[in-house]
């Protein structure tokens, strides 16, 4: 069978750094093709080759069994390729039917001869290409009222219409709960019964072992494994990403000191957590488990009045959260670093008036506090002056934690931490967390994976319509199965 889309022999540079060494991979017609491996693998930079963002140094990408050279992802997109990105390119603004259209709007003439957009035809094709992934919403509401399930399906579909048989999915269950990943498992084997190629991006290994035909796993620029269904466990592909088996990750609990944040109001969600303490937060979505966090950084609704180190004050803004020792990872990557900056202004954002000597920025102190927590916390590659959105997502993620601990702020509020990380970075940050929490700190992680609460936290707070229901600790034992119950999953 001829290849739905294939690359072969790929060769990227960045600079100095080979992001790809000769780097072959072939997606078929009605298959499910995996890709995994450690950020910094090579596998943002392969996806991005085949949909047409970069161009390679050497090798050639073939769709249908011809040869092909991609100068914008348009060109991609035309041949058939495209890429749905964990963070949706959507318009909030419009509606469903017209994101679907956008960019080939449907035409008719008023009068006989005025072209305007028939938008009749407009909400009956978005009904229909929707109706083949089992999803009916109204077709004029506007995509900004959707869950991020149902934005996925409308990128899916948008993708659909333009006739693209060559999907490449990426990360699309890290920021979703149960029943949307069964949603979306259930379109793409829509998908996969009419022909379409699909090579899904993923650091879930074990939905890599469920849904794949076949998997490739990519290391430091290279193939390191290909296996076909039922040849390969999670085990085996932690083996082939890392080079080595999989290890023990428990983590030993810290020490418990004196209030580091808490409200000073009684409320239904008040929270008091602990120095040297990890706290988890945990409710199915739209159980306001991830308000908490944005509440105390200042920006919910209602100013959050607060003790932390010892002072009661009033947050209503990320400002006075940061004065008072405050930071947060948020859940988007993007809204924690300017990404068109460096590594190092990234870092050091936070923290430029700590570094102001007489008006002046001290550049060598910044430069050598951006090298001690690079090192620190193995932010690769070890090039502050690289653009942050060049970095696998992984190291993005450790460069938002970064400006925190350059600011030495007290408390973290972390939203979904590893989000889309594989599994030795995700190793790192919870080592991250529980070494701050160690060194002083404390810690509020939200976290729609289980697990990683059950392991990292010294208690999980249950939260449903905006009041915690339970407090689960770990010294009665803390597993998914105990947290599947308390939040009614």
């Amino acid at each position: 069978m001829t290849a739905a889309a294939e690359a072969i022999g790929i060769v990227k540079r960045f600079g100095a750094t080979t992001a790809l060494d000769g780097v072959s991979f072939d997606v078929l017609p009605g298959e499910i093709h995996a890709l995994v491996g450690e950020n910094g693998a090579g596998k943002s930079t392969l996806i991005r080759i085949l949909g047409g963002v970069h161009r390679p140094d050497d090798g050639e990408i073939r769709v249908s069994g011809e040869s092909c050279r991609f100068m914008s992802p348009h060109d991609a997109i035309a041949a058939g390729i495209v890429i749905i990105p964990q963070e949706l390119r959507l318009v909030p603004a419009l509606s469903v039917a017209e994101n679907i259209a956008l960019g080939d709007l449907p035409v008719r003439r008023a009068l006989g001869f005025v072209p305007t957009v028939d938008r009749a035809r407009m909400r009956e094709e978005a009904r229909a290409i929707l109706a083949q992934l089992d999803f009916a919403p109204d077709s004029d509401q506007r995509v900004d009222r959707l869950s991020f399930a149902e934005r996925q399906l409308v990128a899916i579909g948008k993708a659909l219409r333009r006739r693209c048989c060559v999907f490449i999915l990426d990360e699309p269950t890290a920021a979703l709960e149960d029943r949307e990943i069964a949603r979306l498992f259930a379109a793409l084997a829509r998908m996969k019964a009419q022909g379409t190629a699909i090579v899904y991006v993923s650091h879930r290994l074990d939905e890599v072992v469920m849904l794949a035909d076949r998997c490739t796993v990519l290391r430091d620029g290279r193939v390191a494994a290909a296996s076909r269904r039922g040849a390969f466990s999670a085990a085996d592909l932690v083996q082939a990403m890392t080079g080595r088996a999989a290890e023990d990750r428990s983590i030993t609990a810290a020490s418990l000191g004196d209030a580091a944040l808490e409200d000073a109001e009684p409320r239904a969600d008040a929270i008091s957590l602990r120095v040297g303490e990890v706290i988890g937060l945990v409710g199915l979505l739209g159980s306001g488990a991830d308000g908490v966090l944005r509440r105390f950084f200042g920006i919910a609704d209602r100013a959050a009045i607060l003790r932390a180190g010892g002072k009661t004050q009033r947050v209503d803004n990320p400002k006075g959260a940061v004065a008072a020792g405050i930071g947060m990872v948020p859940g988007e990557r993007r809204l924690g670093l300017v990404m068109n900056l460096s590594v190092r202004d990234n870092i050091l954002l936070p923290s430029l008036d700590r570094l102001t000597r007489g008006g002046r920025i001290d550049r060598a102190a910044g430069d050598r506090l951006v090298a001690e927590l690079m090192e620190a916390i193995d932010i690769r590659p070890r090039a502050p002056g690289l653009r942050v959105s060049a970095l696998s997502g992984g190291n993005q993620q450790k460069v938002i934690i970064a400006k925190w601990l350059a600011r030495e702020v007290g408390v973290l509020l972390l939203n979904e931490p590893t989000q889309g990380v594989d599994v030795a970075a995700k190793a790192q940050i919870h080592a991250l967390i529980r070494d701050f929490a160690a060194r002083g700190g404390a810690a509020l992680v939200h976290s729609s994976d289980l697990a990683e609460l059950a392991l990292i936290c010294d208690a999980v707070l249950a939260v449903r319509a905006g009041r915690i229901t339970a407090r689960l600790e770990r010294a009665e034992g803390l597993d998914e199965k105990t947290l599947h119950a308390a939040i009614g999953r």
